[in-house]
């Protein structure tokens, strides 16, 4: 055996599988909204320079640990053998962030870079949510995975809410839409990845974004939808139900921000009278 071989292995220790909400989940939880506030209350009027470098940290944080994770779930333990294993491939909703974030951290100033912004505090936020809300079955027994999930879904979070708080000032309708418009790129993007793939590797069933009309989609909800309607039903069910909660998770970060904002107005004209 190899010294690599044995690193993986060390890499592929194993835990007592995490339960939904048990200690190592409700930890997670307190860390990752520690972790916000803190960036809230220490960062959010930074200079944009600053704002870039956290996001620069933590993709590098990120692809690192998915790196992790594919050589993880390639590596076969019994017999120390090398499989690709394309169901992983990172390009899910959830890892989106992989190839978002690079914009934000080191574009210059522009439209592209602030549908990228808006698209990280709202569509990808709302992923981050959800698997640190409910974890379901991304819990498995090897430690460094269920600590790359909590870091990845949980990097989402603290770092939507941290740019729907710092760049507040640049909300708008268009500013908004721009983030529908990301969305739709990727889906197209992956409707892309699942026709070739499966044409390339028709054994490997590829689904990213679990949209592909050749394999079941499995994520909660959907996946009762999805054999009940006709695959053009079910996309187009599936890109309004995302772009909806995208509009919502805008709506509120509209409201909490011109509130204020309103208010102080309305109290400023008062006192003139």
């Amino acid at each position: 055996m190899t010294a690599f071989e044995k690193f993986m292995l060390f890499l592929e220790s194993e835990m007592e599988t995490p339960l939904c909400y048990g200690a190592f989940h409700i930890v997670a939880l307190i860390l990752c909204a520690a972790l916000t506030a803190f960036l809230i209350w220490k960062c959010k009027n930074c200079k944009d320079k600053t704002m870039r470098w956290i996001i620069g940290v933590s993709w590098v944080i990120i692809v690192v640990l998915e790196l992790y994770k594919q050589l993880v779930f390639s590596f076969n333990e019994d017999d120390l053998t090398w499989e690709y294993n394309w169901f992983y491939f990172p390009f899910q909703f959830c890892s989106t962030p992989l190839y978002v974030l690079p914009f934000v951290a080191f574009m210059k100033d522009g439209k592209i870079r602030d549908a990228m912004i808006a698209y990280t505090m709202t569509y990808s936020l709302f992923a981050g949510l959800c698997v640190m809300a409910y974890p379901g079955d991304v819990f498995i027994s090897t430690i460094g995975i269920n600590y790359q999930t909590m870091i990845h879904h949980g990097s989402q979070v603290t770092l939507g809410i941290f740019l729907a708080v710092h760049q507040r000032k640049k909300y708008s309708l268009n500013f908004f839409l721009s983030a529908g418009i990301v969305f739709l790129g990727m889906l197209i993007l992956a409707l892309g990845f699942n026709t070739i793939g499966n044409k390339i590797l028709p054994d490997v069933g590829f689904n990213m974004f679990y949209i592909g009309p050749n394999e079941p989609c499995t994520l909660p909800l959907l996946s009762m939808i999805y054999p009940l309607v006709p695959w053009v039903v079910f996309f187009v069910i599936y890109a309004l139900g995302f772009s909806l909660v995208g509009a919502l998770i805008a709506w509120i970060a509209y409201s909490i921000y011109k509130g204020p904002k309103k208010k102080a107005k309305t109290v400023e004209q008062n006192e003139n009278y």
